[in-house]
């Protein structure tokens, strides 16, 4: 655990962030990093591609999983190789990745603030409340 001050800074200084999670239901650390600008290569699970933009603000390695609820890999092999060839790619093309963090920045910025999400729940309410909801 770091201050925020010092996890911002090193994921500010980071070309890539890498979050290989098997399970994540939205995956906040990956906002964090989007945050701070920096590319993200995700697992394409769970809430992750709802964040990461793929070939936007960063990269998504896909996964084959159990349907058991443990997110467990079918072949961790592969999963692996995925993970190295995609983390590889995009830190091997610095100005490619920081076109992702940029992204990223922004879409954390516009879609994910705490000013974007009371917008878009004051529009669900208003709609609610007009009773156009289908």
């Amino acid at each position: 655990m770091l201050p925020r001050a010092e996890l911002s800074a090193i994921l500010t200084a980071a070309t890539a962030f890498v979050c290989p999670s098997v399970y994540e239901p939205l995956g906040i650390v990956n906002l964090e990093a989007m945050a701070c600008g920096a590319a993200v290569v995700g697992t394409s699970t769970g809430g992750i591609p709802e964040v990461v933009d793929d070939g936007v603000t960063g990269r998504l390695v896909p996964i084959e999983q159990l349907q058991d609820g443990t997110g467990t890999p079918l072949d961790p092999e592969r999963f692996v190789q995925d993970l190295a060839q995609v983390l590889t790619e995009v830190t091997g093309d610095r100005a490619r990745a920081a076109e992702y963090g940029a992204a990223g920045r922004e879409r954390a910025r516009t879609q994910f603030s705490w000013s974007s999400i009371a917008e878009t729940t004051r529009a669900l309410y208003a709609e609610l409340l007009s009773g156009s909801v289908r």
